[in-house]
């Protein structure tokens, strides 16, 4: 048992702060001491009580006692902007995260289209513009991956981090073909009905549209057991001259492609202001997805670095999400979709490309060893330091 005179000052500390019942009054120091442990509960309300038993329990673990601190009403939580939400709880990444509440978020949970003109951006609007959505909802439970029990538990809302951290497994890679994630946000919400849980920006910005704990709609299948996140880049293409590549990257004399954003998708929205894109290889990039022969631009240095500290941090978060990739048989990243049964059988990082055979993203630019190496280096101890460090 905790020495009872700090017990006593605890209670004096509680009593300051109006924890303290009245019934503790004007004894001495000394009497206090003489009583029982037990009887301390009495003078003190229920919260108060909670706190000294936490006191004990820790004292007796060998742990750091609590520093009492009086909260003043009103007081702000101090964020540091790179959490992301899981299960309604915080959880750093090391890297910025603009979140749905955030300004110049993007609001998964939102009826309204958020890039009409504001009068027509309500649900009936929406329809008497033509544009066909099945629901107002873009999201929805993860049912498939939960008993019927376990439905009605968490169907208002109240998931608890264990549950879903038992029933995510994967963590699915997209590119966006819309090059921004403003533009992403308005095809995917906005014109398709659809969702993700993060998209991640040319200058590197993560952005989280929905807690984790929703069925976002982005890979069919998979979207009841995992996380998706929409990388800008606008996409591979069987000719290396395609219209979108000459639109998006321009290659000087010198050899330096740089990313040229177009004004119908919203550069003034990439959170960094001038922000000057380069693939991170010059070079375009060739390489086969499911039989195709396809050719894209890298991503940039910044969606690299970031996506590499928010695949470890969901790595520490969801153990049963490995921080690896689908690989054949030399050990090299698959570049056909998975059988059904190794598809029901990995748990890891993986790419829409490995879902369904119809899909090519994140496409042969993408280095996925790279991505991996570095969350894996970030994970081991010594590289906890620069996981919860955040970059401005």
């Amino acid at each position: 048992m905790v020495n009872r005179w700090s017990k006593i000052w605890v209670k004096f500390l509680l009593l300051a702060v109006g924890l303290v019942g009245v019934g503790g009054g004007c004894q001495s120091v000394e009497q206090e001491a003489n009583r029982e442990a037990s009887s301390l509960s009495e003078v003190l309300t229920p919260a108060a009580a909670a706190i000294v038993e936490a006191i004990d329990v820790n004292a007796e673990a060998g742990a750091p006692t609590m520093v009492m601190e009086r909260i003043v009403p009103g007081t702000p939580i101090q964020r540091y902007g790179d959490e992301i939400v899981v299960a309604g709880k915080l959880f750093r990444t090391g890297t910025p995260v603009v979140l749905w509440m955030d300004e110049d978020g993007y609001d998964g949970y939102r009826v309204e289209r958020l890039f009409s003109e504001l009068d027509r951006a309500g649900w009936d609007e929406t329809m008497d513009d033509g544009v066909r959505l099945d629901s107002p909802n873009r999201y929805g439970m993860r049912a498939a991956v939960l008993t019927r029990a376990e439905q009605e538990r968490v169907r208002g809302g109240g998931w608890d981090l264990p549950t879903l951290q038992r029933v995510v497994d994967q963590f699915v890679l997209h590119y966006d073909v819309s090059g921004t994630s403003a533009q992403c946000f308005k095809r995917l919400h906005d014109d398709r009905g659809l969702s993700i849980h993060f998209m991640l920006d040319v200058d590197g910005t993560i952005y989280q549209t929905l807690d984790l704990k929703e069925r976002a709609w982005h890979a069919t299948v998979a979207n009841s057991r995992s996380i998706g996140i929409e990388i800008a880049n606008i996409g591979a293409y069987e000719n290396p001259d395609a219209e979108p590549l000459r639109e998006w990257y321009e290659t000087d004399d010198a050899g330096v492609t740089r990313l040229t954003i177009p004004a119908h998708a919203r550069p003034e929205r990439v959170r960094t202001a001038d922000f000057e894109g380069r693939p991170a290889r010059a070079e375009i990039v060739t390489g086969k997805v499911n039989g195709a022969e396809l050719f894209q631009y890298d991503f940039t240095e910044e969606q690299y670095a970031a996506l590499a500290k928010l695949t470890a941090s969901l790595c520490a978060v969801f153990p049963n999400i490995a921080c690896d990739f689908p690989r054949d048989a030399g050990g090299n990243v698959r570049e056909t979709t998975l059988s059904t049964a190794e598809f029901k059988a990995f748990q890891g990082i993986i790419g829409h490309s490995h879902i369904q055979t119809n899909k090519i993203d994140p496409g042969p630019a993408f280095d996925w060893e790279r991505v991996i190496g570095e969350a894996r280096e970030l994970l081991k101890p010594d590289g906890e330091a620069e996981l919860l460090s955040t970059e401005s």
